[in-house]
C-alpha cells in the first residue's frame, strides 16, 4: 500500500506554448472542439466555501476562499425555469462546492430541485456541515424516493491516506456520516482519488474491503457507485487533444462531459450567476459561456489541461 501523498515521481511542468489558442495546439493542428449534443446534466456550484481544505483540491475550496459566492436559491430557480420554458432534456441536477452542506439555501434548493421531479446528485464530504442538516435531509429523502444520490469524498480507503489528503481528524466524521446516509436507504455512492500509482484495480479491492466492513451496499467494482479521480494538477505537462485524437483514441466527443453538462456558478462581486463549460473550469474566463442556458449550448475549445487529463485522457466524468 502506498504510504505517502503526493507521489514521489518526477513529473515535467506543462510547456508554456500549450493551451494558448482556443483553434490550435502548440504544434499548429486544429484543437479539438466538443458540441452540446444535448444538456442532461445540470450542475450547480453551490459556493467555494468549505470546513476543510484538502491538498490538491482542483477548485481551492477551502474555510477561506469565497471566489465562488454563496449561490442564493434564485439563481437555481431561474435556471430550472429555463430548463422547462426552453424544453431543455435535463434529467439529472449536481450539487457541488466546497460543500453544499454549508450554503444557507441547500435545503430550500433540494427540496425545489426534487419538486420539479428531477434526479439529484449531492457531492458531500458528510462532515458536520451535512451532519447538522441530517434530520432535514432524511425527510427529503423519504418524500422523494429514489431521486436523491450522494456522493461522499473518501479520498482512500485507509484513515492515513484519507487525511494525508483531507488533514488531521477527518476519517471519523466522513465515515460517521456515511453510515448515517447509508441508514436512510438514499442512493449512497462514494469518490476517491487515485493519486498514489496505486493500481485502479487495487484501489477497488481496497475500497470493497472497507465497505464490507462498514456493511455498506456499494459495490466497488462498479464506477458509478465507486467514482475514483485521476489527479488534476494544471501545472504538470500533459498533451494537447486535436481533432485527430478522437480517431487516433478511439474516443467520441460526445463521450467528454461538455457534450452534456454546464454548471451554474456565482462569482464573487457579480451581480448575477452564470454557467461555464463543466465542472472542471470555473475561474478561467474562456469557459464562461454566459448568463443563460441557451447562451452557454455554444461548442466548446478543449483548450485547458483539464481537459486532456482529466475528461479525454483520463476517461472521466463527474456524474459517474
Amino acid at each position: 500500500m502506498p504510504d505517502s501523498f503526493p507521489p514521489a515521481r518526477p513529473t515535467l511542468p506543462i510547456d508554456p506554448a500549450k493551451f494558448k489558442d482556443p483553434a490550435v495546439t502548440a504544434d499548429g493542428s486544429a484543437r479539438a472542439v466538443v458540441p452540446l449534443d444535448g444538456l442532461t446534466t445540470l450542475w450547480f456550484n453551490t459556493g467555494t466555501l468549505c470546513n476543510i481544505a484538502c491538498a490538491n483540491c482542483y477548485i481551492d475550496s477551502s474555510p477561506t476562499n469565497d471566489q465562488l459566492e454563496y449561490l442564493p436559491l434564485a439563481d437555481v430557480r431561474m435556471k430550472l425555469d429555463e430548463i422547462r420554458a426552453d424544453g431543455l432534456p435535463v434529467t439529472e441536477i449536481g450539487l457541488t462546492g466546497g460543500e453544499p452542506f454549508m450554503n444557507p439555501d441547500i435545503l430550500a434548493m433540494l427540496a425545489l430541485i426534487l419538486d420539479r421531479g428531477f434526479k439529484c446528485l449531492v457531492l458531500t464530504n458528510a462532515m458536520r456541515p451535512m451532519q447538522r442538516h441530517f434530520e432535514a435531509l432524511r425527510g427529503l429523502i423519504d418524500a422523494y424516493p429514489g431521486q436523491m444520490t450522494l456522493r461522499v469524498s473518501l479520498d482512500h480507503y485507509t484513515s492515513e491516506l484519507h487525511q494525508a489528503v483531507r488533514g488531521a481528524n477527518t476519517w471519523a466524521p466522513a465515515i460517521r456520516g456515511l453510515r448515517q446516509l447509508a441508514a436512510t436507504g438514499c442512493g449512497l455512492h462514494v469518490a476517491g482519488r487515485l493519486c498514489w500509482d496505486e493500481a485502479e484495480a487495487e484501489a477497488r479491492a481496497g475500497f470493497g474491503g472497507l465497505f464490507k466492513q462498514l456493511d455498506l451496499a456499494i459495490d466497488a467494482e462498479n464506477p458509478a457507485e465507486l467514482v475514483l479521480f485521476p489527479e488534476m494538477d494544471a501545472a504538470v505537462d500533459v498533451p494537447e487533444i486535436t481533432t485527430a485524437c478522437w480517431g487516433i483514441l478511439d474516443i467520441a466527443p460526445s463521450s467528454v462531459m461538455c457534450a452534456s453538462q454546464r454548471m451554474v456558478v456565482k462569482h464573487k462581486g457579480r451581480d448575477r450567476a452564470s454557467v461555464v463549460a463543466c465542472t472542471l473550469i470555473p475561474y478561467d474566463p474562456a469557459f464562461d459561456l454566459g448568463a443563460t442556458l441557451a447562451e452557454a449550448a455554444r461548442p466548446v475549445a478543449l483548450n485547458h489541461p483539464h481537459c486532456a487529463r482529466f475528461c479525454v485522457l483520463g476517461g472521466a466524468s463527474c456524474t459517474g
